[in-house]
């Protein structure tokens, strides 16, 4: 073990999942697929809202910002571990450690944003919907979306200038399959008191506070939808919301487990698999979740294959 006490080091190494090498072509086939149904996905949302016009509202622009931040940070994490289990070279720069670091926090925290910022939008459309064109203008929502993006790329940069100013003397190997925050913090052995009390604040801003009030306002709607008077009318409010809410379930559920409950609590192999969850299964079940669960998304794929294969067939 290298004690020599260094800033950030060149190379760090990542331990990725304690797994016997006979199952390491499984989990590089399973890890593949899972990347690969992420990307297809979540290009299809981005093309589907981007080409057709009935799609041209706040909640699906929010989808499609969603969309954008789920394909750069599985992107930024995945085919690093995909190279690990392949090559069984676990190296990774201290540049890059610390740039994967980076977009992976703002990724996290832009989704937070995005998602509460969407569930405004549910609440708006639901419980104001005289005022829904008024309130959720195509300039209010440029402006939430906007701000979202900005605010994560903010606070993910304080930190990640805190990591990379930190000094290091422990092993440089990292016992995550990515650039963990707290797994890097792990290796430091400059005082981290700091650093750990801005991610407890932040986690509790833009992680805490956005679930809470996404709850506060779902709680709302629930209670406007039992009022309204035909079976129809209700199934209609809640399918328009019930795809946002699964994917905050599952999203904020997993994320908010991992970082704000006490390191006591789960094991460093635990923390793997839930951040295996969020980083990698739930930007695959995104599209799923906003298509097969959405008859206005599922039509618009239908019309357009109906439209390129007439163009097709005419060529």
């Amino acid at each position: 073990m290298n004690t020599t006490i260094s800033k950030l080091p060149q190379e760090f190494h990542l331990l990725a999942f304690s797994i016997s090498a006979d199952y390491q072509l499984l989990l590089f086939s399973g890890v593949l697929l899972i990347y690969s149904l992420a990307i297809i996905g979540n290009v299809a949302i981005i093309s589907i809202v981007c080409f057709v016009s009935q799609l041209h509202t706040p909640m699906y622009a929010f989808i499609c910002n969603l969309s954008v931040q789920d394909i750069l940070y599985v992107s930024v994490i995945l085919p690093k571990l995909l190279t690990i289990t392949i090559s069984g070279d676990p190296s990774i720069s201290g540049i890059f450690c610390i740039t994967q670091e980076y977009l992976f926090t703002f990724c996290i925290e832009t989704e937070f944003l995005l998602l509460s910022f969407m569930s405004y939008d549910r609440y708006v459309a639901i419980c104001l919907p005289l005022r829904y064109c008024t309130i959720m203008n195509n300039k209010t929502c440029a402006l939430l979306a906007s701000t979202a993006w900005v605010i994560a790329a903010i606070d993910s940069l304080q930190l990640s200038l805190l990591i990379s100013d930190s000094s290091f003397c422990k092993s440089k190997e990292i016992n995550h399959f990515f650039c963990d925050l707290k797994a890097i913090l792990k290796l430091s052995c400059s005082d981290t008191t700091n650093i750990k009390n801005m991610i407890f604040i932040q986690g509790t801003i833009i992680g805490v506070l956005p679930f809470l009030l996404i709850l506060t306002s779902y709680a709302i709607i629930i209670c406007n939808i039992m009022q309204i008077r035909t079976s129809a009318g209700k199934v209609k409010a809640f399918s328009s919301c019930s795809s946002h809410l699964t994917v905050v379930l599952l999203f904020c559920g997993t994320s908010l487990s991992l970082y704000m409950i006490p390191e006591a609590t789960h094991s460093e192999e635990q923390d793997k698999l839930l951040s295996l969850l969020y980083v990698a299964v739930v930007p695959m079940l995104n599209p799923l979740v906003y298509s097969l669960r959405n008859k206005e998304v599922l039509t618009a794929f239908k019309n357009l294959y109906i439209f390129l294969k007439g163009k097709l067939s005419n060529t």
